[in-house]
C-alpha cells in the first residue's frame, strides 16, 4: 500500500510499504481522511518521533474492508473512526478505568504505525462505528472532540454556570460546543484572532473577547458582574492563557488545563494567591478515555455528530490535501502565521462501486 512515511526531520515520503493484515480480534480500515494533530507537527519538523521510519496519524475515518477472526460487533462496510490509545489493560490505572494514565501503553500514529496511509489495522475494541450520515471529514474530527469532552468530565462540569474557554483552536471550538450542549448559562471565548473569535460566535459563544484589547480583563469580569467564571477551560497550552485562567476563576470555581504548555511557567505569589483565596479547584486533562474502553467520550462524540449538534463548519478545516502531498502539508506549519484550523490528508476510496 501507499503511505506518507516520515524518514527524517522534514522528510515525509509517499511510498510503498507493506500492507497490514488482520489478526484475530482486529479490523482493517480503508482510510478516507486522516487529520494532522498539533502533536504531529513537532514530530515531523523537530525530530519528535519515537523512531524512523514511521507512519503518523491518529485522527482518522474510513470504511471497514475486512474483519479478523472473533470480531462480532463491527461489520465490513461500516463507516468508522478509532481510538488511538492501546492501553495495557493490566496495570492499576487500567484496572481502575483510567486508561489515559497507563504507563505501559502504545499509541497508533506515534509508537505504532498510524493512519497516514491507505489502510490501518486496529483492535475491534478501538473501533467506533459512525452513522453513515457523518462525513469522513467529521469522522476524522471525533478524536479532537473526545479530548474536549474529557476536559469537561475532568472539570466536573455542570450546566447552569458561567464558562470561560481560553483559546479558540480546534479543541477550544469543541469545548465551547460541549459546554453549550450540556447547558452553560453564559459562555465566553477568549483568543487573539478575530477570525477564530468570529467562528466561536457562529458556534454558539454568547460573548467573545480579544485578549489583545487593553481592557479585556475588565470587560471579561463585567460579564459576570465581577464574580468570575464558574468553569474555566484553558485549551491553548500557552503561558498567558494559563495565567489568565487563575484571574478569571470565580470563588469555588473549577479550572481545567486541557492545553499542553511548551515553555516554563512561573507564577508570582500574587497570582498563586488567586487559587488560595478563591479556593478554586485546578485539574489537568490528558487524552480522552474512560471505562468501559474507549469510554463515554467516544460514544457521546459519535452520537452528537450523528444528531448534528456537534458541528464542524468549513472554517474549522484549514485545507484538504491528498495523502500523496503530505510533505507539503506539514511544511505549511513553517509558514509565517502557521495554520489556522485542521489540515486533513485524504485518500480516494471506493464503496459499493462508487467513488466517495
Amino acid at each position: 500500500m501507499k503511505a506518507a512515511v516520515v524518514h527524517a526531520n522534514e522528510d515525509v515520503r509517499y511510498e510503498e510499504i507493506m500492507e497490514p493484515s488482520v489478526t484475530p480480534g482486529s479490523v482493517k480500515i480503508k482510510i478516507a481522511v486522516s487529520g494532522i494533530c498539533g502533536s504531529d507537527v513537532p514530530r515531523v519538523l523537530h525530530h519528535g518521533v519515537h523512531f524512523y521510519p514511521i507512519v503518523l496519524g491518529h485522527e482518522f475515518a474510513g470504511v471497514v474492508v475486512e474483519t479478523g477472526e472473533g470480531v462480532q460487533e463491527v461489520k465490513v462496510g461500516d463507516h468508522v473512526t478509532g481510538a488511538p490509545l492501546l492501553p495495557c489493560m493490566k496495570c492499576e490505572d487500567c484496572q481502575n478505568g483510567n486508561y489515559s494514565l497507563c504507563r505501559h501503553y502504545s499509541f497508533i500514529g506515534s509508537r505504532e504505525q498510524g493512519s497516514n496511509a491507505e489502510y490501518l489495522v486496529i483492535p475491534e475494541k478501538n473501533v467506533v462505528v459512525l452513522d453513515k450520515q457523518v462525513s469522513f471529514d467529521k469522522g476524522a474530527m471525533v478524536e479532537p472532540a473526545t479530548v474536549a469532552i474529557h476536559g469537561l468530565i475532568q472539570n466536573e462540569y455542570k450546566g447552569g454556570g458561567t464558562v470561560a474557554v481560553l483559546g479558540a483552536g480546534t479543541i477550544g471550538m469543541f469545548t465551547l460546543q460541549w459546554a453549550k450542549i450540556f447547558g452553560s448559562q453564559k459562555l465566553v471565548v477568549f483568543d487573539i484572532s478575530e477570525e477564530r473569535l468570529a467562528l466561536a460566535k457562529k458556534l454558539g459563544a454568547d460573548e467573545v473577547i480579544n485578549t489583545k484589547d487593553e481592557n479585556f480583563m475588565e470587560h471579561a469580569k463585567a460579564l459576570t458582574n465581577g464574580k468570575g467564571y464558574d468553569f474555566v477551560f484553558e485549551t491553548a497550552g500557552a503561558a498567558p492563557t494559563m495565567y489568565m485562567a487563575f484571574e478569571l476563576a470565580a470563588n469555588k470555581a473549577n479550572v481545567c488545563f486541557i492545553g499542553t504548555p511548551h515553555v516554563d511557567l512561573t507564577f508570582s505569589p500574587k497570582m498563586w494567591e488567586n487559587m488560595n483565596r478563591k479556593e478554586f479547584k485546578l485539574t489537568g486533562s490528558w487524552m480522552s478515555y474512560s471505562a468501559p474502553f474507549p469510554g463515554k467520550e467516544w460514544s457521546l462524540a459519535a452520537h452528537y455528530f450523528a444528531t448534528g449538534e456537534l458541528k464542524v463548519p468549513e472554517e474549522m478545516i484549514a485545507k484538504k490535501i491528498p495523502m500523496c502531498d503530505a510533505q507539503e502539508a506539514f511544511l505549511l506549519y513553517k509558514a509565517p502565521g502557521g495554520v489556522s484550523g485542521k489540515v486533513l490528508l485524504t485518500n480516494e476510496i471506493e464503496e459499493n462501486g462508487g467513488m466517495l
